[in-house]
């Protein structure tokens, strides 16, 4: 038998998974639903390619970290085969736990509880079912293990889910200023002291990097049309919860109508088992399917919301620099009512105000430090001739105003 399973990636080319442990997680179910979950959520609203999925990203979050660990010990750093082995199978799991349209669930069915709470959750799951053999690879991934650099790898503000990421949506967006150079990343990386740096040759690349991340995430992640519509469908599915909550019946999934139904949050998943399980046969299927009944609700609002999502009428985006005025949400809301002929105290589910607040680099969080011929580290924002730390740490903060189009 063949002693590992080839897939092809249109990004990095052939991806070699070896049979065992890590071929067992990619067979596995709730790695499998990740097939079923589109990676930029409703990004592809601007960015028509932008329909890569969870699972994608996670094999080349794989492939990376599978590069990084080889080039790190071909540096001489001493990773056992066993450790190499978990943090790749943590690697590969690390966004198990993301439900429909990526983050749009959290704070909307459920409350109280990250993506990366429940992702720890599937992981205790799986490691029951294979047997316990992802001890090493959770006590890495809560960076629990004292090899620390090894949970830098998964989660830092250099990580091996940062670098496919970008490239990958750079790659399928089209967007091709987000691009980065990850194979020159990986091969400057090395560890000093238990901590991940990056040797000196690699600053450029670096600057990169964050400049392409920056780019990324004003330009796709938080492109104010992707912004709006993805507040449609929040305001749909608070809606639906709200009239199930007075008695309406509401048609969806079983597995939707459970989140629906309840007030789900972190004491709920601890004190009912079959929540998890709920959670798991969640997909982005189970909405759209939903909303094309909603669409013919005897709710105007459900009704309406729904249709705007199908037939892609987005909010009109206002975007400013100052928060929205009571005097001009007020002004919304009369026009919206009056407009729809609904009440104006349900105005609010046809609008959405938010303050959207992005830094390209948190000086203060878990740095990117560059080692220098001489064995001296400096952080990135100091090493840098053209990013200064003012420029990397400012948090540029807009506000977004979205509401119902009627013409």
């Amino acid at each position: 038998m063949d002693d590992a399973k080839i897939i092809n990636d249109p990004v990095f080319g052939f991806i070699k998974i070896p049979r065992g442990l890590l071929y067992d997680i990619v067979k596995h179910p709730l790695f499998q639903r990740l097939n079923r979950i589109n990676q930029l959520g409703l990004a592809s609203v601007v960015y028509p390619g932008a329909r890569h999925t969870r699972f994608q990203h996670s094999l080349g979050a794989f492939h990376l970290m599978s590069e990084a660990i080889q080039s790190l010990q071909q540096k001489g750093q001493f990773i056992f085969d066993s450790e190499a082995e978990a943090v790749e199978a943590a690697i590969l799991m690390h966004d198990i736990g993301h439900g429909p349209f990526s983050h749009v669930l959290e704070n909307t069915l459920i409350r109280g509880i990250s993506h990366e709470d429940i992702s720890l959750m599937m992981m205790e799951q799986i490691n029951k079912d294979l047997g316990g053999q992802l001890n090493l690879a959770i006590s890495i991934f809560k960076d629990h293990y004292p090899k620390r650099f090894l949970h830098q790898l998964i989660s830092s503000q250099l990580d091996m889910d940062r670098l496919d990421y970008l490239r990958r949506d750079s790659f399928f967006t089209g967007v091709t200023e987000g691009n980065i150079g990850s194979a020159r990343i990986i091969k400057m990386l090395n560890v000093v002291d238990d901590r991940l740096v990056v040797e000196q040759k690699g600053i450029y690349s670096l600057e990169n990097y964050l400049t392409s991340r920056r780019l990324m995430y004003w330009q796709v992640y938080l492109h104010k049309t992707a912004v709006a519509y993805e507040k449609v469908l929040v305001n749909m599915l608070t809606r639906a919860k709200d009239l199930a909550k007075r008695g309406h019946q509401v048609f969806a999934s079983p597995a939707l109508s459970y989140f629906i139904e309840n007030d789900v949050n972190a004491q709920w998943f601890a004190d009912h088992e079959e929540a998890l399980h709920m959670y798991e046969e969640l997909d982005d299927s189970d909405i759209w399917s939903a909303m094309k009944a909603w669409k013919h609700s005897d709710d105007k609002i459900l009704s309406t919301l729904a249709t705007d999502m199908l037939d892609r009428r987005i909010f009109k985006v206002e975007v400013h620099d100052s928060p929205i005025t009571d005097e001009r949400i007020d002004e919304l809301q009369t026009m919206i009512a009056r407009n729809m002929g609904i009440d104006k105290r349900d105005a609010h589910y046809m609008m959405s105000i938010n303050r959207i607040q992005k830094d390209m680099y948190a000086v203060d969080d878990d740095s990117i430090d560059i080692l220098y011929k001489d064995g001296t580290i400096r952080d990135i924002s100091e090493a840098s001739e053209i990013l200064n730390v003012a420029l990397l740490s400012k948090k540029i903060r807009k506000y977004y105003l979205c509401y119902q189009r009627f013409q």
